[in-house]
């Protein structure tokens, strides 16, 4: 691995966590409550996703990484928020919609998210 592979990998890392970590802990809130959905343990989990997903994305497996990555995150979500595979997936969906729902209102405001990719 280059230097330049790696940087990217930890300010991706970074960027994960800063954007991803409050929205997911909103989401684990909202379905399962304060007392399972800590913010460190909604940081735990995009952290090891990151990594993970990074790792598997080195041995370009295509979609057979997607459907492994889908496992992992649910897996994530189930061990650390402590609940079932159906609301760790409804967790999982309601974050994505949250994150859309975030991104649009930022770019109807002016401020693109995604311009900065």
């Amino acid at each position: 691995m280059k230097i330049v592979d790696i940087l990217a990998a930890i300010i991706s890392l970074v960027v994960s966590v800063i954007i991803l970590s409050p929205v997911l802990w909103l989401s684990g809130r909202l379905l399962v409550g304060g007392q399972k959905a800590k913010f460190t343990d909604a940081i735990m989990i995009v952290v090891i996703g990151v990594v993970i997903g990074t790792i598997l994305g080195y041995f370009n497996l295509g979609w057979i990484a997607s459907i492994i990555m889908l496992v992992v995150w649910l897996a994530l979500i189930k061990h650390f928020f402590d609940c079932g595979w159906l609301k760790a997936l409804i967790i999982a969906i309601v974050t994505v919609i949250i994150f859309v729902i975030i991104a649009v209102v930022l770019a109807l405001v002016g401020f693109g998210l995604f311009t900065l990719l």
